[in-house]
């Protein structure tokens, strides 16, 4: 199976993670055919030049056959950077895609994956971010009924009925770590028109609730389902288990990596960063030099029984502050 993979890549931490996320890829995913593409933001809705600068991290880059390309900000930047990866797909070549916040690794090989592309899905490792119900109302089921029928789409389409009515896992609501999609451009236009009218022309059951930074996993869902996808799994969908799981973790932070991802996920990621020329361009990041390198990894995996985590990660965060096991 032959697709393309988009991660977002710019100065500071992401083009760090970008490089970390690229030696993963060529580490795990030997096979992979598709086109790694790191996208850059560019334009007036920057303060300064967001683009990865001439470098070690560029140039490694471009030795594990990274591909850059620039989109302009035309509705995000700065103020709101998660909209990266809603402008990111207009740039996008032909073809069944994958997205990745760029601190994932990959850690099986990608080539041996059946994604049915035609029914795009997105990663369901999410707490209960948004919304937000009111104590007066509108309650939860209210909002994402009110946001479907704006949008065309029907919320009885979309419902796990195994959960009851207002517990926020019976609506579709995903992590916007990744997503997959068998048009870039479509995806793009659904993708951005679901934003722009949750932010610009809400319904008025959605007029207070906090946008930043949820905007593009409140719109996520609806171009999902505009689009024909859903969860993953079910009928000729890819296991949840497979994204988040067997082939790619989603960190975030490497102090939550080593706290809580499997030992397959670390055992990968540090046989991809042992290479000297990886290694003294991850190491110029101070996170990585001291979990990586420096023993504060396996520091901080032997205060945690991964097999009984805590359930809300804020608890792991702070645990981790009290041990100075916390980076960012």
């Amino acid at each position: 199976m032959s697709f393309n993979i988009l991660i977002i890549g710019q100065k500071g931490r992401l083009m760090h993670e970008a490089a970390l996320f690229a030696a993963t890829l060529r580490h795990a995913s030997p096979r992979f055919s598709g086109r790694l593409i790191v996208a850059e933001p560019t334009g007036p809705l920057w303060p300064e030049d967001p683009r990865i600068p001439p470098g070690p991290q560029r140039s490694l880059l471009e030795s594990l056959d990274a591909e850059f390309v620039q989109f302009e900000n035309i509705h995000f930047g700065a103020d709101y950077p998660h909209g990266n990866k809603i402008e990111a797909l207009a740039a996008m070549p032909p073809g069944p895609f994958v997205f990745f916040d760029t601190d994932t690794v990959v850690t099986g090989e990608l080539a041996e994956l059946e994604i049915d592309f035609t029914r795009p899905a997105a990663s369901m490792r999410r707490e209960d971010t948004w919304p937000t119900a009111g104590l007066y109302g509108p309650d939860i089921n209210t909002i994402w009924g009110d946001l479907h029928s704006k949008r065309g789409g029907r919320l009885e389409d979309t419902l796990d009925e195994d959960w009851p009515v207002n517990h926020w896992r019976r609506y579709l609501y995903f992590n916007a770590g990744w997503f997959f999609g068998e048009d870039p451009q479509a995806f793009h236009r659904a993708f951005l028109d679901a934003a722009l009218t949750i932010r610009d022309d809400p319904p008025d059951s959605v007029a207070t609730q906090e946008l930043d930074p949820w905007l593009d996993q409140a719109a996520l869902p609806l171009a999902i389902h505009e689009l024909g996808g859903g969860r993953p799994g079910g009928k000729g969908g890819i296991a949840d288990e497979v994204f988040d799981g067997s082939h790619s973790f989603h960190y975030r932070y490497i102090p939550l990596l080593y706290a809580t991802a499997p030992d397959h996920v670390v055992a990968s990621l540090e046989a991809a960063a042992a290479p000297n020329a990886v290694k003294k361009v991850l190491k110029r990041h101070e996170p990585f030099l001291r979990f990586l390198y420096q023993g504060k990894g396996a520091r901080a995996r032997a205060l945690f029984d991964r097999a009984d985590l805590p359930r809300r990660e804020q608890a792991i965060r702070n645990r981790l502050r009290r041990e100075n096991l916390w980076i960012r």
